[in-house]
């Protein structure tokens, strides 16, 4: 009798063609992008962890929300990250969350996630191009811009 084993299908479709994508040209195109794609009844409650998938032009692919956590913080998990990042085929990234404190300065909790992140996306040659942290109001804070990455 033999064994069965399940066989694993991966798909990947574009909803919108990323020719109509808006291309990322600035941390301030970035964060009025993602301030739009955030919920405005919770982000002063609670910290949310999203990524900004890019094609090699910099163009948009999609936000991907990765995690929600409580008032102070939010958990990463690496290994879903990357399912998501490999698996929309991107080949830049940019991370973001939210800080309901209003506190713009990154933790050293912060900068150690985006270095690990920034690490293990360079095994798979993928760019990390900038880390935001957005305040409620729309105010952000760009480790590019701050030299943290």
């Amino acid at each position: 009798m033999k064994n069965k084993v399940n066989e694993i299908q991966i798909s990947y479709k574009e909803k919108v063609s990323t020719l109509k994508s808006p291309k990322i040209k600035s941390s301030q195109d970035t964060a009025k992008l993602l301030f739009e794609h955030w919920n405005e009844n919770t982000i002063g409650l609670q910290e949310t962890f999203k990524v900004l998938l890019l094609n090699n032009s910099n163009k948009v692919k999609g936000v991907y929300e990765l995690s929600k956590g409580s008032i102070t913080g939010t958990m990463v998990d690496l290994r879903i990250l990357f399912a998501v990042v490999l698996k929309s085929l991107s080949v830049g990234l940019i991370l973001a969350h939210n800080h309901p404190s209003y506190k713009l300065k990154p933790s050293e909790a912060d900068i150690r996630l985006t270095k690990r992140i920034k690490k293990a996306a360079q095994f798979f040659d993928i760019m990390v191009l900038d880390h935001l942290i957005i305040a409620p109001n729309g105010e952000y804070y760009s480790f590019a811009d701050n030299s943290l990455i």
